[in-house]
């Protein structure tokens, strides 16, 4: 008798994986630089077409693969970042999945190029909708080069749903822009149909600020850092002149990952509580730095959302960091004495109190609304 339980094809599967992990072509970028940062690079470039439909390269510097090692990386669960169970409660690269290349591979066409550091030859590599077309060693110097045609191009549906060039830039710029920050020791490019967006030398934090932002933001921006236990931030928060009625420039990470994360959020904001006025919102680029072990990553395909040993404790530590940086530059907020003060509204709430067990980030006030916000 035949059976209606089937084990699915390789190819089958990871173009079922694509769906969670390359969701439009802001999710390449993502994976392909988070992978040049993990080897090791200095510098990575960037260039698309049409928002990334037809061209998504990336090329980086770094510490390359060996033909062998090429091949393998596009195989389903491959990965040089983790070997055992054990290594799940230590992550310190941002990639560890093994998904990313392969999903990529599924639904486009590649060619990769790399040359491993301690290798005299380069090997080229070429698949098509997650088929080998060819394979053969090539003229390359260090590092690796992604070429991305075509994505989407044997998936219809996902290709009808992906919005407009504009748009799909604005998604690769929101991927850019963070790791841009959180690596102001890079040197990065971004090239959008032949124009240069983004160039960015290898500097200091407010260095990359003034790059990506202006350099306006460059003189409004008060740099903190702090350590405490196991927990340290460092970064720059903005002075009033860079408070937003919008959101857009508010940035955290996480062991060097971007982070989706409620609770710190409302660590920031409530630092400002008396500076700034409901639907106000402050300028931060912010490093929360912390044993592997203390921070759960593998959460969510896409690993911008994490989980804490002691949440309660980095919340505390963001918050009061924060005030502090606040406090000792209160003659460098323009306008302090003139704006209406917001204590009335931004009383201070029973999360700053000592930890509770009924405090949970589910049942905290949010006073910021912070899942609001453009749509995507």
């Amino acid at each position: 008798m035949n059976s209606r339980i089937h084990v699915l094809s390789e190819i089958l599967a990871n173009k079922i994986a694509a769906g969670e992990v390359i969701q439009r072509p802001a999710s390449v970028v993502k994976e392909l630089m988070e992978n040049a940062i993990d080897a090791g690079a200095t510098r990575i470039e960037v260039t698309i077409e049409e928002g990334g439909r037809t061209l998504i390269q990336v090329t980086d510097d770094g510490q390359g693969m060996n033909g062998d090692e090429l091949r393998l990386a596009f195989q389903r669960h491959a990965t040089s970042k983790i070997a055992k169970v054990e290594d799940l409660f230590n992550i310190s690269t941002l990639g560890f999945r093994g998904e990313a290349l392969a999903s990529i591979a599924s639904v486009s066409m590649v060619e990769a190029v790399s040359k491993a550091a301690d290798f005299d030859e380069a090997f080229n590599l070429k698949i098509d909708a997650g088929r080998e077309s060819s394979f053969e060693p090539s003229a390359w110097s260090q590092g690796t080069q992604f070429t991305i045609k075509n994505l989407f191009f044997n998936v219809p549906a996902r290709l009808k749903f992906l919005k407009g060039k504009r748009t799909e830039l604005n998604h690769i710029l929101d991927i850019f822009k963070p790791l841009a920050l959180v690596h102001p020791e890079l040197t990065l490019k971004l090239t959008s149909d032949k124009k240069v967006l983004l160039d960015c030398k290898a500097g200091s934090g407010a260095d990359r600020i003034g790059e990506i932002f202006g350099r306006e933001y460059e003189k409004k921006v008060v740099p903190l850092e702090n350590t405490r236990g196991l927990i340290k931030i460092t970064g720059h928060i903005g002075n009033l002149d860079l408070v937003r009625v919008a959101r857009g420039e508010q940035f955290l990470f996480v062991n060097g990952r971007s982070v989706t994360d409620r609770l710190l959020n409302n660590a920031v904001y409530g630092a400002y509580r008396s500076l700034i006025q409901r639907g106000e919102f402050p300028f931060f680029v912010l490093r929360v730095e912390l044993p592997p072990a203390e921070v759960d990553v593998n959460v969510h395909p896409t690993k911008n959302e994490v989980k804490f040993r002691d949440e309660w404790r980095v919340y505390h530590v963001l918050k009061e960091t924060v005030e502090t940086a606040l406090q000792d530059t209160m003659q460098m907020l323009p306008g302090l004495h003139d704006r209406p003060r917001a204590q009335s509204f931004f009383s201070r709430p029973e999360t700053s109190a000592p930890y509770s067990p009924d405090q949970t980030p589910q049942n905290m006030p949010d006073q910021f609304n912070l899942y609001g916000g453009r749509e995507s």
